[in-house]
């Protein structure tokens, strides 16, 4: 194999959601497998998840950041070099759902995030009652407000791990590649803002 065939492909990915929908947890039991006790993220989390794409392995690095109120007016920081969107659904919480899909449909209409792939975690499927994947799309209205992009909804559950690895394989499925170069570019950016954790 020669040296160019042989690079690992990366890619940005932004997870995002609403405060207590499973986000670090989603993150963490795909990462290392194992029940994680999370406390609300303020601020960022972010690991590396392989996977592959067309049969070559491919390297997601996934900002976690916090979804808190006080937290959301930072998300368009993190939206430069991103591939793809990740927006993790509590379905067992009715009453706040109204409340995420105004969220998401806000993100939607970043320019930054113009296009990009997005799969929806539908989140807590192993909770009685939950919402399905049927009433998820249906409730967010994808097919008219993700028109303009490739999208997927996916049942999952982050406290058992069903469906998260699915989800994460449609994302790589979806997303555009970046190169090493633009990584490095992310990084400098960040930098460049010093975005550190933020304060509740």
């Amino acid at each position: 194999m020669g040296q160019k065939s042989s690079r690992i492909l990366e890619a940005r990915v932004l997870l995002l959601g609403l405060d207590s929908a499973g986000k670090s947890t989603t993150l963490y039991k795909l990462k290392y497998d194992q029940p994680f006790s999370t406390v609300p993220t303020i601020g960022f989390n972010v690991e590396m998840i392989d996977t592959k794409k067309n049969r070559r392995k491919l390297a997601l690095t996934v900002w976690d950041i916090g979804g808190q109120k006080t937290m959301r007016p930072h998300w368009k920081k993190f939206y430069q070099d991103t591939a793809g969107l990740i927006f993790v659904v509590d379905c067992s919480d009715r009453e706040r759902l109204n409340e995420a899909r105004k969220e998401f449909e806000h993100i939607l209409r970043s320019e930054q995030l113009r296009g990009l792939p997005v799969v929806i975690f539908a989140n807590k499927q192993d909770i009685p009652g939950s919402m399905t994947v049927g009433e998820i799309t249906e409730k967010f209205n994808m097919v008219k407000i993700c028109s303009d992009r490739d999208w997927y909804v996916q049942y999952c559950s982050s406290s058992t791990g069903a469906g998260l690895e699915e989800g994460f394989r449609k994302m790589a499925h979806l997303v555009k590649l970046s190169s090493a170069d633009t990584m490095k570019n992310t990084v400098k950016y960040l930098s460049s803002k010093s975005i550190k954790p933020f304060k509740s």
